[in-house]
């Protein structure tokens, strides 16, 4: 028995050797395959890429009422040195930035401390610089996509017209070119009327009639009303404030995100806050009808995809564009995952991006689309595969796209039902 075990013992010796052996031979020529592998060329040539990204962190919109307010102190606002870019807001045709009554009705109200409302913070200028960088990870270091200055035939900025977005925008290309340029950075943004970057309840007048009644409606939906009353007790809201999650949850994420506190009652209703926030905007865009994707996106996913056509099809006006970058809101950012079949049930955090790459094969030509959420590849419902041929890209988004004469015409429809 001993020398059965000693014949295995050396048999296991031999073999454990001739392992040691091929891999000292074979290491140096496996490695020298993988680094050949590693140094071919993609298959794939990436020809356009197009950035969706919320802004940043912010003041609120409005307080929680009858609740003791942060201190929202200028101080809250510096502006980082390396975030800044020379820069000019023009509208579609270049000329002069056009009124803007949103960010009007924002400074007609100053919050406890001094700030106004929705104003973008050093945290929230930070963060967009963060993406910028990420994005210059991917696109200048890690791909040579881009070039390493900004160049104004290369990159296209267009904002809404609104200060925090318009300055998030700016945020993020100093970040991505770490503030070389060759020229002053445009940042095109439209009267508010025929803004596409958001659901355009003043431009819409469909959308506008549904929205209020969707709005008006969630908040008596039996559980969140229930929560809602419950919430109002802990706080000692009175009934006759207007207050709803949205609202809550607005409040609570900018205080915690500038390590501002809140009512202690809240700490244990955050969770809920948050599920009943969700529960109240999938009530409000109702994304299981077509028409209300449409209406609160459909025209923004065209320009997203008609883009991409004049990329192929060399027809555009600026044939060296490579880059889109829209500066938008959370309110962008969840109809368009909604559409995208890739909403995940949690509201976008600042700064969150969505990404679409367009790839086209170097051999058969054919097309492809990638799309990232906060830097995670995502799989499309209706696409073989996470690299998605456009065509299966395209009909996937067909449902929810509208050219802007199919959009007017819906917008100004008759309503028939809500």
């Amino acid at each position: 028995m001993r020398a059965a075990w000693a014949r295995l013992g050396a048999l296991g010796s031999v073999a454990l050797g001739s392992a040691f052996w091929w891999q000292r031979k074979s290491g140096p020529v496996r490695a020298a395959k993988e680094a050949e592998e590693q140094d071919a060329p993609s298959p794939y040539e990436l020809r356009l890429v197009q950035v969706l990204f919320r802004h940043g962190a912010r003041t609120p919109l409005k307080s929680i009422p009858g609740v003791l307010e942060a201190e929202w102190a200028p101080n809250l606002l510096h502006v980082p040195p390396h975030t800044q870019v020379e820069y000019v807001v023009t509208d579609l045709q270049g000329g002069p930035r056009p009124p803007a009554p949103i960010e009007d009705s924002y400074r007609a109200h100053k919050l406890t401390g001094g700030t106004f409302p929705g104003q973008l913070t050093t945290v929230g200028m930070q963060q967009l610089y963060d993406l910028g960088m990420r994005l210059r990870k991917r696109y200048i270091l890690e791909v040579p996509f881009l070039t390493n200055t900004y160049t104004p035939k290369e990159v296209y900025v267009r904002s809404t017209n609104i200060v925090r977005t318009i300055e998030s925008a700016k945020c993020l290309v100093a970040g991505l070119f770490q503030q070389k340029q060759t020229g002053i950075l445009p940042i095109v943004t439209v009267e508010a009327e025929q803004e596409i970057l958001y659901p355009n309840y003043h431009g819409c007048n469909l959308l506008r009639k549904r929205s209020g009644h969707r709005w008006a409606e969630s908040v008596t939906l039996p559980e969140i009303a229930a929560d809602l009353q419950n919430i109002q007790n802990a706080l000692g809201i009175p009934d006759n404030k207007r207050v709803d999650f949205i609202l809550i949850r607005d409040d609570m994420v900018a205080r915690e995100t500038h390590g501002l506190p809140y009512p202690s009652e809240l700490v244990n209703w955050k969770g809920k806050v948050e599920q009943r926030a969700i529960d109240m905007i999938c009530h409000i865009y109702e994304p299981s009808r077509r028409e209300n994707l449409q209406l609160c996106v459909g025209p923004l996913l065209h320009k997203l995809l008609n883009n991409m056509e004049e990329k192929l099809q060399s027809s555009s006006p600026e044939p060296d564009r490579k880059l889109f970058l829209y500066s938008v809101h959370d309110t962008t950012l969840m109809p368009c995952l909604m559409a995208l079949g890739i909403f995940d049930m949690k509201w976008p955090p600042y700064a969150a991006d969505i990404t679409l790459e367009l790839l086209q094969h170097r051999t058969t030509q054919e097309a492809f689309v990638k799309v990232f959420y906060l830097g995670q590849e995502q799989k499309i419902p209706g696409c073989s595969d996470a690299l998605c041929p456009l065509a299966e890209f395209q009909k996937a988004m067909s449902a929810y796209t509208l050219s802007s004469e199919s959009y007017k015409s819906l917008c100004n429809s008759a309503e028939s039902r809500l």
